[in-house]
């Protein structure tokens, strides 16, 4: 693989462009790896890529029905934090944010990593409680984070109208070293990793069944043929459940639609990311000037990734009050993602009951902020057997009353 920089952008700026290479391999299925991934998206990228960096297995297949990055990794409005109450969520949230933050060394790739601040409104006197709570729960584990006051809000983001006469605001949750990455470079720099790592990427090539003798898993048959495999690791988001029907056992997800949209490009007016949960919704602006506007999942199950029109109205008109300037601005375009959400809103990440069989799934609205942290432990669960970030992510807790719940910092459905 050549690297990218400077001075290959010079070269090849003087031969016409002719030298680049393809970002990476579509290469013919072999007939067996040590490991199969279903799921080319980020957190399916990113546990083949620390498969190989980190435990040196490279014989990895990552295998995607669509193209790749084209599901939830595309689909999401980008925001990375790790202000989570629980210990095991800010634990491997705050991992996944500090490898964003030499992402783009560490891939020779540009993930676009803005660390430009993520504020949490506290417009009620319970949201007041909650997030000093969490500041202090941050304190003890290590991540940065701080409730500041009013004057401070509006110091922090001048466009925001803090007097709202339903909800005005009191404060809020910050995190200045939270902040935003160009969703679609991360899986296109992990895929890149990967293949110049040696491991194929098979796109347009559907599970369509699971294979297994003696409890274990064996492999599995796909529309481009049967694969074997030593180990599988499945990470497909809210087609978790289709998949692990596939392979014998049930989970205990919902899948929902997750919708988000951006206005019209507009001078830039907005250097934060700001989460109202009292509202829900939420809003940043995008480095070509789009205001990026999302809210909480739709009340009933569904596979839809379109937009509609009532969402849209239901979350702007609770924007509006708070960030007056949005009611003047046109929508550019508006899209939904599939989401896998828990019962307790924190993902599984754990064996399954077949052998040799790993899951990833669960992550609600969470998933791309946990994209590295997720693949870190993903890849060492998978390779040993056992990782830290993951021993509280088990499937058995649903069974033995130990949930997570991360309701409440997760409460603008994001």
């Amino acid at each position: 693989m050549k690297r990218y920089s400077a001075f290959a952008i010079a070269r090849e700026a003087v031969r016409f462009h002719s030298g680049w290479e393809r970002a990476w391999r579509s290469p013919t299925p072999k007939k067996k790896y040590k490991v199969i991934i279903v799921g080319a998206g980020g957190h399916g990228l990113a546990t083949a890529y620390y498969l190989g960096k980190n435990h040196g297995i490279t014989d990895v297949a990552i295998i995607e029905k669509g193209w790749l990055g084209g599901g939830n990794t595309g689909r999401n409005t980008t925001i990375i934090r790790s202000n989570y109450l629980q210990d095991p969520s800010a634990a491997i949230y705050e991992k996944a944010r500090s490898l964003y933050e030499t992402m783009s060394q560490d891939l020779n790739y540009n993930v676009m990593f803005s660390p430009r601040g993520v504020l949490m409104l506290a417009q009620t006197h319970h949201e007041v409680r909650g997030y000093q709570r969490t500041a202090y729960a941050n304190a003890l584990q290590g991540v940065k984070t701080e409730f500041i006051g009013p004057e401070r809000v509006k110091e922090i983001c001048p466009i925001m109208n803090i007097d709202g006469p339903r909800y005005p605001v009191l404060g809020g949750l910050f995190q200045a070293r939270g902040g935003t990455a160009r969703h679609d470079a991360v899986a296109w720099g992990y895929a890149r990793a990967c293949s110049d790592m040696g491991m194929d990427i098979i796109q347009q090539c559907e599970v369509t069944d699971v294979k297994r003798a003696g409890g274990q898993v064996t492999g599995v048959s796909t529309t481009k043929g049967d694969i074997d495999c030593e180990k599988l690791c499945i990470v497909v988001a809210g087609n978790s459940g289709h998949v692990a029907g596939l392979a014998g056992f049930r989970l205990p997800i919902e899948s929902v639609a997750l919708q988000a949209l951006v206005s019209e490009p507009i001078k830039p007016c907005m250097d934060i990311v700001v989460m109202a949960n009292t509202v829900h919704g939420y809003l940043s602006q995008s480095d070509k000037g789009e205001m990026v506007i999302g809210g909480g999942t739709d009340g009933y199950n569904n596979y839809t990734q379109r937009g509609s029109f009532q969402h849209v109205e239901e979350t702007v008109r609770a924007l509006v009050e708070t960030f007056p300037m949005l009611s003047r601005l046109k929508m550019l375009r508006q899209w939904g993602g599939i989401v896998d959400v828990t019962g307790d809103r924190s993902p599984i990440l754990s064996k399954t009951p077949l052998g040799n069989c790993f899951i990833n799934c669960g992550w609600g609205t969470g998933g791309f902020k946990a994209i590295p942290g997720s693949g870190w432990a993903m890849a060492e669960l998978v390779a040993k057997g056992h990782s830290p970030l993951t021993a509280e992510f088990g499937l058995d807790r649903f069974k033995e009353g130990r949930f997570i719940d991360e309701s409440v910092a997760a409460g603008v459905a994001h």
